[in-house]
């Protein structure tokens, strides 16, 4: 069993800052790429930040360049968001590409919520 657990989200007002984290616990042999995902009210899970295992480049959202970044280490996930927008509210979800030893799967946090306003 793989455990991810998001938090972070809350309520902040517009131009602020706030970090989520993600935890991937559990029986894991290896952790590839990891990625926080948005799903605003009404909006279908799009990809916000992703970021490969080691090496490589993390990828960004059009939406999210220059205000957001991406890190990780070991199997800890963050996303650093500023200058946050109204239109940044959603619920992020953290994603995992995990190895356990047997299988290949991608899982899942049950996310966090992120609500911008004043």
């Amino acid at each position: 069993q793989v455990a991810v657990v998001e938090s972070g989200g809350g309520l902040v007002q517009p131009r602020g800052s706030r970090r989520l984290s993600c935890e991937v616990s559990g029986r894991i042999f290896r952790i590839y790429n990891m990625g926080w995902y948005r799903q605003a009210p009404g909006k279908q899970r799009e990809l916000v930040a992703s970021i490969p295992n080691s090496g490589g480049s993390a990828t960004y959202a059009d939406s999210v360049k220059g205000r957001f970044t991406i890190s990780r280490e070991n199997n800890i996930l963050n996303l650093q968001m500023n200058s946050l927008k109204p239109e940044d509210t959603a619920v992020y979800y953290c994603s995992a590409y995990v190895f356990d030893g047997t299988v290949y799967r991608t899982s899942w946090g049950q996310g966090t919520e992120v609500f911008v306003s004043s």
